[in-house]
């Protein structure tokens, strides 16, 4: 299966889609909300979820059975439960477009089903009440809707990665994409926020890079570099206490024109690329949740029953990808709520 890199290796690299990401503001705050606005007129969405202490809201609607068929925006944010507020604000920003499922005979009559999804990071900035709201998720919304189609999606510690901590390093959003040989692109956004780890702890490399970036071995990190990183993780476990709680969020997306239940498909597939890049994965404290969105522009070939395996297989390895790219656009935090340093700064990479 030939593939290259989407134009910008990001999820809006498939057409229509923007993202969006505010942060929740003042001392203390350590937060934030990203929202992946779709085209109007909405596309086909789906949810997997399979981590054991999740806090989501309307993904029930995603459900194949249940009747919404199309959705205009998926939120990810901070704030564990309390951050789902965020929706609320989307929500607003939405019915104020006449954009959602119609329900009267009025056009402006409708109601946007928003799911959403949260991670945990409440207190990380020192301030345990600094969590998004509603006014944040309508500044992420806005910011998408004010980005030009095809604009590059920001990555690291911003939106809903604000305050991610993966495995006792700062943790972040990333994204990744790819171009299929049919000309189908798929791409992937995460939050990287887990209390698995995705360094390998006897050598310092990256689970996910030594999987989907062709790093030769030689140039891991050096044993030197790797002890005074482990030595200096060590310190900050001791500064922040318990381990760092949990979730890895993820979107992945298409242009495929995919069913709702071939999506649903592309978003348990999707887990596989988490569960390469972090381990462990899917605990009891995890929340680990995975959107997959289709924007059904570009059909499969007909006649192939098996068409969509190409799609399944680079959804996971975007995933994984954008785990990578989330870790290494991260900078460390060291503040009230605890010290997180990032994978750069320990191990010397830019």
């Amino acid at each position: 299966m030939k593939r290259a890199d989407g134009p910008t290796d990001g999820l809006t690299d498939v057409a229509g889609l923007r993202v969006g990401h505010a942060q929740v503001a003042g001392d203390g705050a350590l937060s934030g909300t990203t929202v992946v606005l779709a085209p109007e007129g909405g596309v086909v969405a789906a949810v997997d979820v399979r981590g054991g202490g999740p806090g989501t809201r309307e993904t029930d609607a995603l459900d194949p059975r249940n009747v919404v068929q199309r959705i205009e925006a998926v939120v990810l944010t901070g704030g564990s439960a309390f951050g789902l507020e965020s929706a609320a604000g989307v929500m607003a920003w939405l019915e104020e477009q006449g954009r959602g499922v119609r329900v009267g005979p009025d056009p402006s009559q409708v109601v946007p089903v928003v799911p959403a999804a949260c991670v945990f990071d409440l207190g990380r900035g020192g301030d345990w009440s600094a969590r998004p709201d509603a006014s944040t998720g309508r500044a992420a919304v806005e910011a998408a809707a004010a980005t030009d189609e095809g604009a590059p999606v920001v990555a690291g510690a911003v939106g809903a990665g604000t305050g991610a901590v993966i495995g006792h390093f700062k943790g972040g959003v990333g994204t990744a994409s790819t171009v299929l040989e049919s000309g189908i692109t798929v791409a992937a956004l995460v939050v990287a926020n887990a209390v698995g780890s995705a360094v390998d702890p006897r050598t310092g490399a990256l689970y996910g890079e030594l999987i989907t970036e062709g790093v030769d071995r030689a140039a891991l990190p050096s044993p030197a570099v790797h002890t005074a990183a482990q030595l200096r993780l060590a310190e900050a476990r001791e500064k922040n206490g318990p381990p760092p709680l949990n979730t890895t969020l993820a979107v992945v997306a298409t242009d495929a024109d995919l069913t709702r239940a071939q999506a649903h498909k592309l978003a348990g597939t999707a887990h596989d690329g988490i569960a390469r890049a972090v381990r462990p994965v899917h605990l009891l404290n995890d929340g680990d949740t995975v959107f997959a969105l289709a924007t059904g522009s570009v059909p499969l070939a007909e006649g192939n029953p098996l068409a969509l395996n190409d799609v399944l297989a680079a959804g996971a390895d975007m995933v994984t990808r954008a785990i990578v790219h989330a870790v290494r656009s991260a900078a460390s935090v060291d503040g009230p709520g605890g010290s997180f340093p990032s994978y750069g700064e320990l191990y010397g990479i830019d």
